[in-house]
């Protein structure tokens, strides 16, 4: 397959001429993500998948330690990341969705400074007007186009901007070797129950995190074929969490936290880390200023490229996070989630939490041995069950002592006080998104693709006006 090209606005060089807009061209761009892994699965980041390309990415570069999406699940993660605003700004915040009329992404911004901007593999993006990639590929990459595609750049000495879309580690699992991850050895999660069905399981997804390692080192092979390593950067992300209980669907760091690795041979120092505070919303912003322009104002992100360069090791105070249910696979209700996370405190509101959130999970072979385990009077199993349910309205843990966040400290009168300011700023943050809580939620099926008609079209005319 080819990449399909569509026509970008050059919006600088109608206004200071063509020359002007390739003269602001920075480096070439490459932003690879997976989807659906839990950044600590990973080898790199001390997980038990094996990722060699990965860990060369991160010996040649930096890594993060505290980067996080605005949202666990695929659609609003990816509109979120190319368009620089959060979910229920830019309207996309259900899964399956879209962003509001007249919204803009990374293709617009670097297209007016000269990129050709390009997407291979999973889109779950829309509408195409909002996004104008040069599009390749179908779940996965094509790297035969990527070959075509960066020779060509190449050949015309124009930058480029690649997002490689994986769709691994997403369920079924059924690509890599998990031959190479016996079940019987595995470490589960500790919020987790341990039975055959599951580290079944969780070897696949393993296998897959290792194949997808494996797209990660076609893409940089690709860059050192046609001589452009050292004047591209390189990210890799992880998405949301995976697909297993208490990740994806969820605003526990093991579904909102991401990796992230950076190189840029000669500008970011090879092996190095960095504790900043780093949102998916950052990177269109980070992008146009590596690219030689100037972030539109407006952005809900901001440029982090003093940590990419090495002169700050701060970026954010604090990063938010919005999950919305209704409409997801398997589930028919209501059930939002809210988050506010500080580099050491995170709190969650689940907005629905007199509601019961259901998913495909539950269909499980793992998970329906919980819950006869629970049935049965055990109280481990029942706890469980409860928590991936219906957890209590308000959540709050200290990551630093609880990285798990397995202890619920919200009811603790020392954390009172602290608990009541971050309460402040979530509503705050969330009142400067236009985010109504429990009214959003109830209206997220008009924000969907395959969603109610009569219901978007109501909210496409609210959101005129």
């Amino acid at each position: 397959m080819t990449f399909k090209r569509i026509a970008l606005p050059i919006l600088v060089g109608l206004v200071l001429g063509a020359s002007t807009a390739a003269s602001l061209a920075g480096p070439n761009l490459v932003c690879i993500i997976a989807d659906d892994c839990t950044w600590t699965d990973l080898g790199a980041y001390g997980g038990q998948a094996a990722t060699p390309n990965l860990d060369r990415l991160c010996s040649e570069g930096k890594k993060f330690t505290h980067c996080f999406q605005a949202a666990p699940m695929c659609s609003p993660t990816r509109q979120n990341l190319m368009t620089g605003l959060y979910p229920v700004r830019s309207g996309a915040y259900p899964n399956h969705t879209f962003v509001k009329d007249g919204v803009k992404s990374v293709c617009h911004y670097l297209g007016d400074l000269g990129y050709r901007v390009a997407l291979s593999g999973k889109r779950h993006i829309a509408p195409e007007e909002a996004f104008p990639f040069d599009y390749s590929g179908g779940a996965n990459p094509d790297f035969a186009a990527i070959d075509t595609l960066l020779s060509d750049c190449k050949s015309r000495e124009q930058p480029f901007c690649l997002f490689v879309c994986s769709n691994e580690p997403h369920s079924p699992w059924n690509k890599g070797d998990p031959s190479r991850y016996k079940p019987s050895d595995l470490e589960l999660r500790p919020y987790w129950r341990d039975n055959p069905a599951l580290r079944r399981a969780y070897s696949k997804y393993l296998a897959e995190i290792t194949f997808f390692d494996g797209q990660v080192g076609k893409t940089l092979d690709l860059l050192d074929k046609h001589q452009l390593t050292d004047d591209t950067v390189v990210m890799v992300l992880s998405e949301q969490g995976n697909g297993f209980p208490f990740a994806k669907w969820t605003c526990y760091d093991a579904g909102l936290r991401s990796a992230m690795v950076v190189r840029w041979p000669g500008h970011i120092a090879p092996g190095t880390v960095t504790d900043a505070m780093v949102e998916y919303v950052d990177v269109t912003p980070t992008f146009v200023e590596l690219a030689g322009g100037v972030p539109p104002e407006g952005l809900d992100g901001r440029s982090f490229s003093p940590v990419l360069l090495g002169r700050s090791d701060e970026h954010k105070e604090y990063v938010y996070g919005v999950q919305t249910s209704n409409g997801i696979y398997q589930f028919d209700g209501h059930y939002g989630r809210r988050s506010i996370r500080s580099p050491r405190y995170h709190l969650i509101w689940n907005v629905n939490a007199d509601s019961r959130f259901d998913n495909g999970i539950s269909k499980s072979r793992y998970f329906a041995e919980w819950r006869r385990a629970s049935a049965a009077g055990d109280e481990e199993a029942a706890a469980l069950v409860e928590r991936f349910h219906q957890p209590p309205e308000y959540e709050f843990f200290d990551t630093q002592s609880d990285p798990d966040e397995l202890h619920n400290l919200a009811e603790a009168p020392e954390h009172a006080e602290r608990i009541a300011a971050m309460k402040g700023r979530l509503t705050a943050w969330m009142e400067s998104q236009g985010d109504l809580g429990r009214a959003t939620e109830a209206d997220a099926l008009s924000r969907m693709i395959n969603g109610n008609a009569a219901a978007r079209a109501a909210a496409n005319a609210r959101n005129k006006n």
